[in-house]
């Protein structure tokens, strides 16, 4: 097994540091030292966002696992002291229909119990014979194309966009456009106007693929809210954000861990082998799980704002404050997942939090696990020669996005 990557743990002698933290660059897929610094010695601290806010800073996994399902941590983004990813967010929070992203039980409850049905785990499972041809496609397609090839856009995209396209009921042709405006809502670098108008597009896109489907209804997510629209049980601008939300969410993502978890197997080529060797679907299970806690890819935390006073240790977060939780530093808790830097596909890694915890927990986590399961036991066993095209250095890293990965991963074989 080869030694453990050596990656800075200093960084944080700022008084308040500036959040998101930022990472080292000989070490891109850990996270940010001062991040793991705070975990160490101040694991819940005060720290200062894009707005001058000076929300507290979550690292350790207990403490998260003890806030985030805690009824006093709240997700209502409308509260003053919600901490804001960016100006866009900050713009749109009063305009924004309530969702299951930005609102608290009971009303949270109701809207979860009317999106939640396909994405249990029985329905995502119908899903994995779709999703293996889907990927065997893919993996045709790029072995007979040009060498090198960038895995992102020949493979990494297309695999969640097709997914997400037949699981919403959206047309795939239309990939581009949600593909592009998505990356454009996620990117904060962008101008809060463009951010704006694009979003506006989308809602305008997905408004009229749900009253289409009302008329027309198929079998699939977009047509299933439509009809609950009709009986009442939803309002139509709800269906349209959720549609909104769920199209976002359920491709960028995926697209990311593909490739980003690509690049941590090549940095490990020990535990790459253990993929390509193997057709356990035991250990294939384990090892998504294991490549979600070491990259943990949403970069800017997750947000919250406490409803009451909380005391926890030795510090009380007062009704009001901000909270962020750095789900990477968390699942790099030496506490809980010992030698915490070395990816291990065969370590018990399920109590991560890369898909946070308690009732905001991911929406889409079971549809995400069954894509990732399909993919990591597919490529490396269809394609055992394939190696980068790139020095790690060489690549460019998205330090903008809600999501942290690379523009392109050139990949041959």
């Amino acid at each position: 097994m080869p030694e453990a990557q050596s990656c800075p743990v200093t960084g944080a002698a700022e008084p308040l540091p500036e959040y998101p933290l930022p990472r080292a660059a000989e070490c891109p897929l850990a996270p940010a030292p001062a991040a793991q610094q705070l975990r160490a010695e101040k694991p819940i601290t005060k720290v200062r966002i894009w707005n001058g806010g000076t929300p507290w800073l979550v690292t350790r996994h207990a403490d998260q696992r003890a806030l985030l399902p805690d009824p006093r941590v709240s997700d209502d983004d409308l509260d003053p002291g919600f901490p804001y990813v960016n100006a866009h967010r900050a713009e749109i929070a009063p305009m924004t229909p309530r969702l299951i992203t930005n609102t608290d039980a009971p009303e949270h409850t109701r809207l979860r119990r009317t999106v939640n049905g396909p994405f249990v785990v029985k329905r995502i499972a119908k899903m994995r014979a779709p999703i293996q041809k889907i990927v065997d496609d893919l993996i045709d397609q790029m072995l007979a194309g040009p060498k090198p090839a960038d895995l992102l856009k020949a493979f990494a995209l297309p695999v969640p966009s097709l997914v997400i396209a037949q699981l919403l009921g959206v047309p795939y042709e239309d990939h581009d456009f949600f593909q592009r405006s998505s990356s454009l809502v996620l990117d904060g670098s962008a101008a809060p106007e463009e951010a704006r108008r694009v979003s506006g597009e989308l809602a305008a896109y997905l408004d009229n693929l749900l009253r289409r489907k009302t008329a027309d209804p198929d079998e699939d997510v977009l047509s299933e809210m439509a009809g609950r629209v009709q009986a009442g049980e939803m309002a139509h601008a709800e269906a349209v954000s959720m549609g909104v939300a769920m199209l976002i969410a359920g491709h960028e993502t995926t697209a990311t861990m593909i490739s980003l978890g690509t690049l941590a197997l090549f940095q490990h080529p020990d535990q790459l082998a253990l993929l390509r060797e193997t057709d356990d679907p035991k250990l294939i299970a384990n090892a998504v799980d294991e490549v979600l806690r070491y990259l943990s890819i949403v970069q800017t935390g997750v947000r919250r704002v406490a409803k009451d006073d909380i005391e926890i240790g030795d510090v009380v977060i007062r009704k009001g404050d901000g909270i962020i939780f750095d789900l990477h530093a968390a699942n790099w808790d030496p506490e809980v997942f010992p030698e915490a830097e070395r990816l291990d596909l065969t370590r018990p890694a399920r109590t991560h939090q890369a898909f946070g915890y308690g009732p905001h927990q991911c929406l889409g986590q079971n549809l995400a696990r069954l894509e990732l399961q399909v993919v990591y036991g597919t490529l490396y066993r269809r394609v055992p020669t394939l190696r980068p095209a790139a020095a790690i250095e060489d690549l460019e890293f998205d330090h903008t996005g809600t999501t942290y990965g690379v523009h392109s991963l050139p990949v041959t074989w």
